[in-house]
């Protein structure tokens, strides 16, 4: 089981959340990690700045495929082909990218964290730690308030 990011940088929360309740994803053919995408794999969905949040959970259900008819039908974007989610969380509030951020680099020292902190991710799907993956579940369960 591995965990991924996947961010969603085009578009609004409703988007995003249209997506996660159809319990479908697009993903791109360009993307790095597409081909090892797999059933049980774990991701968050973030939000791209200026929102910089998570906003939900869910487990991959199926590896990257093109849509059959019936997907194709009610995926509410327009890729053409993309995973199937199981076990979505919705979260409401969100949770800040500026709350977790503390807590997986304490130091400040990894540039790499630092950098996508403040301009965001350039790809849509990124392989994240169970570490970074366990401390978003972590930060959202003590209720960390939500801010810019």
């Amino acid at each position: 089981m591995a965990h991924y990011l996947f961010n969603f940088s085009e578009g609004d929360q409703e988007q995003a959340a249209a997506l996660l309740r159809a319990k479908m994803w697009g993903i791109g053919g360009d993307e790095k990690h597409r081909d090892a995408l797999a059933p049980a794999d774990l991701v968050l969905i973030y939000l791209a700045p200026p929102k910089q949040e998570f906003i939900g959970q869910a487990e991959l259900a199926s590896a990257v495929h093109d849509w059959t008819s019936a997907e194709a039908e009610v995926h509410p974007g327009d890729s053409p082909c993309g995973v199937v989610l199981s076990h979505v969380e919705e979260w409401d509030p969100p949770v800040a990218m500026n709350t977790v951020v503390p807590r997986i680099d304490p130091e400040g020292s990894n540039p790499l964290v630092q950098q996508n902190a403040k301009a965001g991710f350039q790809t849509g799907v990124i392989r994240i730690t169970p570490h970074e993956y366990e401390t978003v579940l972590a930060v959202r369960a003590e209720g960390a308030p939500s801010t810019a």
